[in-house]
């Protein structure tokens, strides 16, 4: 822990509101964040449908979580890394840092995988923060070497055009071509679940056949975090913020659009985080973005910036991102974890409690979430009160 935390790949320091663009960008990774722990915790398959992932081909409101969260890594690496060169830190100090924080990071993603009972023939090393790890290195390793959008561009092009290559035209050993002898896409038999269970045994992924976060799509991912780097670098420019603001919008729509047409014949998939779905879920994050920068503006031309309520509710989250994460994934884990009777976890029969308190099963999700979400909230607001951020 530490008093003060520095912009970085999940947290920013709590003097960043006072420039417009860095405020709007800790509000919208707190809604980021408070959605993130809504859905990660919605209660089971009663919940409503928006909590819930897609099941396969598809997109729901909450399969853009992950996405935005990339996004926005990237998008403070565009914003940290030339503040901190010009403060005199040096390519191979910041390189070096950064290597520290995603070596720490992952680890983290395997605490969390892992807790309370860390037994490591069943350890799971793909995850979430894990994934934001590797992401956030290569991303800040590639705009240290090329500081130039054009760099970052061609990146994004040769990923997503070079996965739906893979995934498309590549055998895969032992059920062969896609879309002749298997179908496109199909759940485990794709050229990137067949590479999951060839480095990991079964007990080791997700999913048993594959894992959502997997070497392969990785690849894409990365994607999604040079798009983000890409808008911190145009946040950064000398243009007007209303110029930022319908650009980044524009964007937005044209990506959105890009990913549309792109589902006809690479599917939006989440979980194999395809290319279509990288644009589509871009798009919607150029357009979140762009929305919370014109509030913001609108807010500061009115003198009401710090006046809404929300503000501070999405503040707490944002500014300690890490910290919420870890809190919530910890307690989650903590309350399946303690057993009430055979086949029953505290957390079972909390969820169980909330549905016989609503008027349906959706409902009672709904409100177990809501709740989850605001115990997670009241913890990190108490570290935010306090002025402690959890930065690495």
């Amino acid at each position: 822990m530490a008093a003060v935390a520095e912009p970085g790949p999940l947290a920013t320091t709590i003097a960043a509101p006072a420039a417009a663009r860095l405020a709007s960008i800790d509000l919208l990774r707190g809604l980021t964040i408070g959605f993130m722990i809504l859905v990660n915790n919605n209660g089971g398959e009663q919940a409503f449908g928006i909590f819930k992932h897609a099941d396969w081909n598809g997109f729901t409101p909450t399969d853009l979580v992950f996405p935005m969260f990339l996004f926005l890594v990237g998008v403070s690496i565009a914003i940290s890394t030339p503040a901190r060169l010009q403060g005199g830190a040096s390519r191979a100090s910041l390189l070096a840092h950064a290597m520290r924080r995603s070596a720490i990071l992952f680890l983290l993603g395997v605490v969390v995988n892992s807790f309370p009972f860390f037994h490591f023939d069943v350890m799971r090393f793909y995850g979430v923060l894990q994934r934001i790890a590797i992401c956030y290195l290569i991303a800040v390793a590639l705009h240290l070497a090329s500081s130039g959008w054009r760099s970052k561009l061609f990146v994004i092009v040769a990923a997503l055009t070079g996965y739906w290559l893979l995934l498309c035209l590549v055998p895969v050993p032992g059920h062969g071509l896609p879309g002749l002898d298997v179908p496109l896409l199909d759940p485990d038999r794709n050229l990137a679940a067949w590479l999951d269970r060839l480095i990991f045994s079964a007990k080791h992924l997700y999913e048993q056949t594959r894992d959502p976060e997997g070497l392969l799509s990785t690849l894409p991912a990365l994607a999604t975090t040079l798009i983000g780097l890409l808008a911190g670098d145009w946040l950064r420019s000398g243009r007007s913020p209303s110029r930022k603001i319908v650009a980044l919008g524009a964007a937005g729509v044209a990506c959105v659009l890009a990913g549309t047409l792109w589902n006809a014949g690479f599917p939006i998939n989440k979980k194999l985080w395809t290319s279509s779905y990288v644009l589509f879920a871009g798009g919607w994050s150029l357009l979140l973005l762009a929305a919370f920068l014109w509030l913001e503006l609108r807010g500061s031309r009115a003198g009401n910036t710090s006046k809404s309520p929300w503000r501070l509710v999405l503040l707490v989250f944002g500014t300690n991102a890490i910290a919420a994460y870890m809190f919530s994934e910890l307690l989650a884990a903590s309350l399946w974890s303690i057993p009430l009777r055979e086949n029953l976890s505290l957390q079972q029969w909390l969820i169980e409690l909330a549905a016989r308190a609503a008027p349906d099963a959706a409902v009672g999700a709904l409100l177990y979430s809501s709740l989850f979400t605001l115990v997670c909230w009241l913890a990190v607001h108490a570290l935010y009160r306090r002025r402690v951020f959890m930065a690495i």
